[in-house]
């Protein structure tokens, strides 16, 4: 018989995302990605490794000054401190402690807007009503989508296609650790289409006047990834394939509370992978041995936050695919 390897349509994940890691001056300053390629990004989300400190996200619908902190519901806050410009290889921050503290190192994960990475960022005013759906421009059915109300102080509502059996029912908080809910209101128990994702009246999607913003993906073979896995409190941890080698995951017990830890390989260069931020936290940078990143997904080695005998969602960026399209393997780490 013959093997057919798998192919991506992406050979260079740096064009779509990028990790930047820099010690903190207190001075107003530009950042120069580190790949090859360059990226002018659409989707900046910086956090203060050193103390505890908000988060904060930008994006290039809302605007560069225009900050919210995934770890908080606050409303959205324009300011000129903190993330100042969107260039064509990296950004700029201000003077700001959240995103630049002097002598702490900071991180920042950066995305571009693009349909053939599977990223999409809508902005859309609330009508208060049932069953509205919301145009999308990715061209293939999402698998995860994040939704802020931009003008209050609600939480950020998320809807992960391999949450549950029936995902569309559900939602997860991306500010806060309860297990999966069921809620109407979220999505009207719609599933998203290729074209649409469908609001219910909840005021946290969908309050008549005000201001949200939501972030798209979907999965792209070879670079990006929205699955799910049972974790089993083992060293020989659950193995999960992705089909590439890791950039970038933030990970979510759905079944149970539990923190949204991200990682990624600037601040992982090699295994065992141990540096944890929490998406739903203010904390200072951790340590926890939790994984291993190989050539083609993940693989866990203890009982940990994101190894529970329990079911977890993730969402992965690639930093290499497992095969490229000329059907070269990557090496593992």
């Amino acid at each position: 018989g013959v093997w057919i390897m798998a192919y991506t349509t992406i050979d260079d994940p740096e064009a779509y995302f990028q990790t930047k890691i820099w010690a903190g001056t207190g001075s107003a300053h530009s950042q120069t990605f580190d790949g090859d390629t360059d990226m002018q990004p659409d989707l900046v989300w910086i956090k203060n490794r050193g103390t505890s400190t908000n988060h904060e996200v930008a994006d290039s619908v809302r605007g560069v000054n225009k900050l919210l902190k995934p770890n908080d519901t606050d409303a959205e806050q324009s300011l000129t401190t903190k993330i100042t410009a969107f260039n064509s290889d990296g950004f700029s921050v201000g003077t700001d402690a959240n995103v630049n503290q002097s002598a702490k190192d900071q991180v920042a994960w950066c995305w571009k807007e693009s349909a053939t990475a599977g990223f999409d960022i809508v902005a859309y005013t609330g009508n208060g009503t049932d069953d509205t759906d919301i145009s999308h421009s990715l061209s293939a059915v999402p698998k995860m989508i994040i939704v802020k109300n931009s003008d209050a102080a609600d939480a950020w509502q998320v809807y992960h296609g391999a949450n549950t059996a029936a995902p569309e029912t559900d939602y997860l908080v991306l500010n806060d650790v309860p297990a999966t809910a069921d809620a109407a209101d979220r999505w009207s128990d719609e599933a998203p289409t290729s074209s649409v994702f469908t609001l219910g009246d909840g005021v946290e999607v969908n309050t008549n006047t005000e201001d949200y913003i939501a972030y798209l993906f979907r999965d792209v073979q070879g670079f990006s990834k929205f699955g799910s896995y049972t974790g089993n409190a083992d060293a020989d941890g659950t193995f999960v394939y992705t089909g590439f080698r890791l950039a970038f995951i933030l990970f979510k017990r759905t079944d149970s509370t539990s923190e949204w830890s991200i990682f990624d390989t600037k601040r992982n260069t090699y295994n065992i992978v141990n540096h944890h931020l929490y998406a739903d936290l203010p904390n200072a940078e951790g340590d926890d041995d939790d994984f291993d990143i190989t050539a083609n997904g993940f693989k866990h080695r203890r009982d940990s936050n994101v190894n529970k005998a329990g079911t977890y969602i993730y969402m992965a960026f690639a930093e290499a695919p497992f095969v490229n399209s000329n059907g070269v393997p990557n090496n593992a780490r």
